[in-house]
Parts: structure tokens; C-alpha cells; sequence
């Protein structure tokens, strides 16, 4: 980056930028810089197409016959392996269905069975909420088991591991600091010490390159909103490496999961592969949306989003600490580009009543109480200009003290 930086040098960046043509394939409101991808990605006319022919020819034309003339019934699998693409997942071993928590749920409870001499289930003290609560859930159906905390009961995960660890539940990238963990190595860890290891990828999938049989992980979860774009409550997805396969089984224990859903059998019997992980039927609507969002990936190299989200966030910081450093933010997320995902996190102890003024001014970011400012960075369609408005508009608002404003005041826990 050039030693002096100035709004010409920004926009020669946007100029050389490989992924500039990708911003025409989403829908942006005028006026409007986003950076809040990290919690719902932006809509895209491909998704609209998809649900546009979805509604109107599949559901109103075909009707129970698009369930197989529309490939609906095969749409978790086949949507499936097309985002195990992103997340470095061989065929056969992603399906796309339910909710992140209901997901976090099953492979828990898979995971647990697996391994039924040990008891306890790690996770981190500062996950997602819904992590722990899931995980919570998971202890309280069966007697014995222990929830053990990062920063609670030891100070590293790998701190916490031992003998009695059945299964080890972890985000790639923390949801508020952005810092983003070593997939290859704590999974290595978790298998030496015999655990199984399950990884949160709600920050990662389409942010970063992800590399899930490489590094030889067991299972995986995560969302399809954020960087994917999918649309709001959009399906979530489980990955499941195939050599578990065989020994897996989930407690949700739906008629879509069954060997023979269509026998209408008494008994259940699960499917094989990843089927396993089904329950029951899924949102054809929002599965089509998805597909139209998932297609725009098909034209894209992870590696160039990876360089481009470095830069992105790079300059955040570099701008942000010249131009906003006497005004009382810190710096929450890792200065080095390679240690964080596409995320960029400052704490302010008017954090609050800042992000509301950013807002107002077409600036949106989001806030993590009690303190945490963030901003989500989609290289897809974020350009480097409008990092330097963005800023522009955080000076501006931080040197005038816009945000003391009465209609700024906390009002709510979150934005």
C-alpha cells in the first residue's frame, strides 16, 4: 500500500481490483455503503430469478409434481456439494438443511455418541450465544455430561482437552473480534487427545478459503445469510467427513433422514451418507434462493476473495487509527490480516450510540454490546472507495460528536 494515501490512490486500487465486476451482480441501495455482510448479505437478481421460477412455475405449475420434475427432493445434497466447494469438502459430505442452532444440535448429540466412555463438550466462553445454548441443551439430555469454557475453566481450548473430551465445539472466525483460529492444528490436537471436533463456519463460508478435508475435520456448521448470501433466514448447512459416515446417527430423527422415506414405515431406519442428517421437509423457497446466490460463487476464486478482504480490512484500520485514533476507539480484531477473518471490530464506550449515527448517515455496520463496533467486509461487493467514505463519515461523526445527539441514546441492547 502506498506510503501516502489519498482518495486517487483508493480509487487506483478499486481500478486494479480482479473482483470489481462482481459488485453488478448485487442489488445495492443508493447512498448506502454496507458493511454489515457478517450478519445478511446483500440480495442478488440471480436470487430473485431463482425464486421468481421457483413460485411461479415449479409451485404454481408443476405443484407435487416439482418435487421431482424440479429436483426438490434432491436439492439439500445437490445444494450441498455445490457449497462444499467453498469450504474444501469433497462430495457426498455437505447437506444443506434447518437452522444453524437445530444443526449444532444433531452433530453434538452425533458426536457424543461416538464417543460413549467420555462426558464432557468444550466450546469457548465468548462463542455465538446460540453455540452455547445449543450446547447447553445438548448436556441437559444427557445425564453426566459437562460443558467446559474457554476463558471460564482454562484460558485455551487446548487447555481444556483431555481424556474425557467427546467432542470439541469452536468457531474458525469469533464472531465479535474476528480472530480467526488454526483449523489444521486444533483439530490435530483435538484428534490426539481421541475428541472429535466440530467447526462453526458461519463467519468463514465465503469469506475465506476454508479447507475442512485438508486439515482432516470431523464435522462442520454453519449458515448460508452472511457472506453467501443467501437471504434472510436462508437454509443452513452440516458437514460430515465421510469416514464417519457409517457410525453417525442424530436424535432429530425425521422421515427425510429415513433409508426409505416413501415406504412409510413404522420404524425408523437411517439413510446413508450424509442424508443421515436430515430430519424433515425443507423450505423449497428458500433452498431456490440459495441456489440462485450459490451460483454467483461458481465464477468466483476463493483465493482472490481471500487477498482482496485482506486489503479491505487493512485499510479499514490504517484509515480509521489516522484519522479517528484520538476519539477513543480500540482496536478489537488482530492487526495481522492473516490471524482475523473479513471482519473488522473496534470498541468505543459510546459504541452504541456511534454505530446508530453511522447508520443514519448510510453507513451500516452493526453492534455487539457492550461495547463492540463492526464492520463485515464482502469482497464480492465492497470496493475500496467505499472504505474511505465510510471513514470519512466515522471522522466526521466521532471530531463533531454527532452521536451525544438525543435520538442516538441506548434505547435497546443491540442495534
Amino acid at each position: 500500500m502506498n506510503a501516502t494515501l489519498d482518495l486517487t490512490a483508493v480509487e487506483a486500487m478499486d481500478a486494479a481490483d480482479p473482483l470489481r465486476a462482481m459488485r453488478d451482480r448485487f442489488t445495492l441501495p443508493e447512498g448506502v455503503i454496507y458493511l454489515d455482510g457478517n450478519s445478511l448479505g446483500a440480495a442478488a437478481p440471480a436470487v430473485f430469478n431463482e425464486l421468481q421460477k421457483a413460485a411461479t412455475k415449479e409451485w404454481a405449475q408443476d405443484l407435487i409434481r416439482a418435487w421431482n420434475t424440479a429436483g426438490w427432493f434432491d436439492m439439500p445434497v445437490a445444494l450441498g456439494d455445490q457449497l462444499g466447494r467453498l469450504i474444501g469438502a469433497a462430495p457426498g459430505q455437505t447437506v444443506v438443511c434447518d437452522t444453524t442452532s437445530i444443526n449444532i444440535y444433531k452433530v453434538l448429540h452425533a458426536a457424543l455418541g461416538m464417543r460413549p466412555d467420555r462426558s464432557v463438550i468444550v466450546a469457548e466462553g465468548d462463542s455465538f450465544p446460540t453455540d452455547l445454548y445449543m450446547a447447553e441443551g445438548v448436556a441437559s439430555t444427557r445425564p453426566g455430561t459437562v460443558l467446559r469454557l474457554e476463558g471460564v475453566d482454562a484460558a485455551t481450548i487446548e487447555g481444556l482437552i483431555d481424556e474425557r473430551v467427546a467432542v470439541i465445539l469452536v468457531n474458525h472466525v469469533n464472531y465479535k473480534s474476528g480472530q480467526l483460529r488454526d483449523m489444521a492444528a486444533l483439530t490435530r490436537r483435538a484428534h490426539q487427545a481421541g475428541a472429535l471436533i466440530v467447526w462453526d463456519l458461519c463467519h468463514t463460508a465465503g469469506a475465506l478459503p476454508v479447507e475442512l478435508d485438508s486439515a482432516n475435520a470431523d464435522f462442520a456448521i454453519g449458515c448460508t445469510y452472511k457472506y453467501l448470501n443467501g437471504g434472510p433466514g436462508a437454509p443452513a448447512f452440516i458437514y460430515a467427513a465421510k469416514r464417519h459416515h457409517d457410525d453417525v446417527h442424530q436424535p432429530l430423527s425425521g422421515w427425510w433422514g429415513h433409508a426409505r422415506p416413501f415406504a412409510f414405515e413404522q420404524g425408523f431406519a437411517a439413510g446413508s451418507g450424509i442424508r443421515r442428517f436430515l430430519c424433515g421437509t425443507q423450505p423449497m423457497l428458500s433452498m431456490r434462493a440459495l441456489k440462485g446466490a450459490l451460483d454467483i460463487w461458481d465464477d468466483v476464486d476463493m483465493a482472490a476473495v481471500r487477498t482482496k478482504s485482506i486489503a479491505l480490512t487493512d485499510l479499514f484500520i490504517r484509515l480509521v487509527e489516522t484519522r479517528c485514533g484520538a476519539y477513543g476507539l480500540e482496536l478489537e480484531s488482530p492487526r495481522d490480516g492473516n490471524r482475523r477473518g473479513s471482519q473488522i471490530s473496534f470498541m468505543h464506550p459510546h459504541g452504541y450510540q456511534v454505530m446508530r449515527a453511522l447508520i443514519e448517515r448510510g453507513v451500516i455496520g452493526d453492534f455487539r454490546a457492550p461495547s463492540t463496533i463492526r464492520f463485515g467486509f464482502t469482497p464480492l461487493y465492497v470496493g475500496y472507495r467505499d472504505v474511505w467514505q465510510a471513514v470519512e463519515v466515522l471522522e466526521d461523526i466521532l471530531r463533531t460528536e454527532a452521536w451525544k445527539e438525543a435520538r442516538f441514546a441506548v434505547k435497546t441492547a443491540v442495534t
